[in-house]
């Protein structure tokens, strides 16, 4: 239960973080790797911050290889997110990113973890519920293949993130090293494509209270991942980010067809339901 309480608002900090980067950048306010780069930046000052207060940084060296593997799949998936969250409807990305809950639902279940008639019937309702997007125009097309990499791709790093924390480091080690070579990744990107340096924007007002709510949202997240399968964690992430994404997206985005939306978000979260149960 905690595992699930924490991934529901994490998600709620990481929406506030979305909507107003996807605006930011649209209006073009800044970059998608300025973006990126800013969300990285205070998620790793916060983990920072919390290693040196627990004196939790704990790195086995074991876990290098698998590490080596995780940060390739990471800036892999930090490029199709960043593009995914400009580039396609909120709603659509929070709907099609519960792609990624059936599938590591056969990860956990290689990883020792039983699959019951009742987690099958969810995956049946949750196809159900995006078919209905899907044929009901209820999904803008536009960005669409970002998210469905990203909720394809997140399985490999969600599993391996799981796996190093349960095996082989603390939370607090895994996201300073990750974070570290993603803000590598983002600042040459931001560098190379846009000619501008993301460092000039990190105190800036109009960013900063965003790039924090992304940053809280991450942590808070990260572990979650200790209380409950990935499965779980993520099924409770991608639920709740449905929620947020549906009212952002209307609220803020005009995005249209919100009754169908809605209708959809029910049988995923009756889906979700008999997964859990």
């Amino acid at each position: 239960m905690i595992g699930i309480i924490l991934a529901t608002l994490g998600t709620f900090f990481d929406e506030i973080s979305l909507s107003f980067g996807k605006w930011a950048v649209s209006h073009n306010k800044e970059n998608i790797y300025t973006f990126g780069f800013l969300n990285f930046f205070w998620m790793l000052i916060i983990f920072i911050i919390f290693a040196i207060a627990k004196n939790s940084f704990i790195f086995d060296p074991a876990s290098i290889p698998l590490f080596i593997v995780l940060i390739i799949l990471e800036i892999a998936q930090v490029y199709s997110s960043l593009n995914a969250i400009v580039k396609a409807d909120r709603s659509t990305s929070g709907f099609l990113l519960i792609i990624t809950i059936p599938l590591l639902l056969i990860v956990d279940t290689f990883l020792g973890y039983k699959i019951g008639i009742y987690s099958l019937l969810g995956v049946v309702v949750i196809i159900v519920g995006l078919i209905i997007l899907l044929t009901n125009h209820g999904l803008n097309k536009k960005g669409i293949w970002y998210v469905i990499f990203s909720a394809v791709n997140a399985v490999a790093t969600i599993s391996i993130y799981k796996y190093c924390i349960t095996h082989y480091n603390s939370v607090e080690a895994q996201q300073i090293i990750i974070s570290v070579f993603m803000l590598i990744f983002l600042y040459i990107m931001s560098v190379w494509k846009s000619k501008e340096s993301p460092l000039k924007y990190i105190f800036k007002k109009e960013f900063f209270i965003r790039s924090v709510s992304m940053g809280i949202g991450s942590v808070i997240i990260s572990f979650a991942y200790l209380f409950a399968p990935s499965s779980i964690i993520t099924s409770a992430k991608r639920a709740s980010s449905i929620l947020w994404s549906i009212i952002s997206g209307n609220h803020y985005f005009h995005e249209k067809h919100i009754l169908v939306k809605i209708t959809a978000f029910l049988l995923i979260i009756v889906g979700l339901a008999l997964m859990l149960f």
